[in-house]
């Protein structure tokens, strides 16, 4: 059985969110909804998503700030900005964010899910690199260590970022 990737979709539109979690569902996409950046932040703390659609224009939290507390809590998950609203200064705002795309509304579907589809295999890179270092980490660790001081290095090398 393969994993579908798990994306969470923030947008105020109503029904621009259901449109567009209906025709990603369709492409077999594990799709959350938030209509606002409160309620997408909650779910971030329910559940483990790999990506991340988010709107920059809502009341309450907006875009940029959802942007910033999910790359923040979670280094892993890519954003893209779909946005109506998008400018210059906004798109290379959100980038420096950590933004892996940012794109129009009317959006396109076809290369919306090639963008997603990048995103995923970025988040799936970031992870293996990290997984890489951690290896090394530990190879060095047992080099020349006791068997308790490898076991306290790799107790401190697993609580490491919690």
């Amino acid at each position: 059985m393969t994993e579908k990737i798990r994306i969470l979709i923030v947008d105020d539109e109503v029904k621009f969110l259901d449109s567009i979690a209906r025709r990603l569902e369709m492409r077999d996409f594990d799709v959350s909804k938030a209509s606002n950046g409160e309620d997408a932040l909650k779910l971030v703390r329910q559940k483990t998503f790999d990506l991340a659609l988010l709107d920059l224009k809502m009341p309450g939290i907006d875009g940029q700030q959802v942007l910033r507390k999910l790359k923040s809590d979670h280094p892993y998950i890519e954003v893209i900005i779909l946005t109506g609203h998008g400018s210059i200064d906004s798109a290379v705002e959100c980038t420096k964010l950590g933004a892996i795309g940012y794109l129009p509304k009317p959006y396109e579907l076809d290369p919306l899910i090639q963008k997603l589809k990048e995103a995923y295999k970025e988040r799936v890179t970031k992870i293996f690199e990290k997984d890489v270092d951690r290896m090394e980490r530990i190879q060095q660790i047992c080099m020349g260590n006791s068997p308790l001081g490898i076991l306290r290095a790799l107790h401190d090398l697993e609580n490491e970022g919690k």
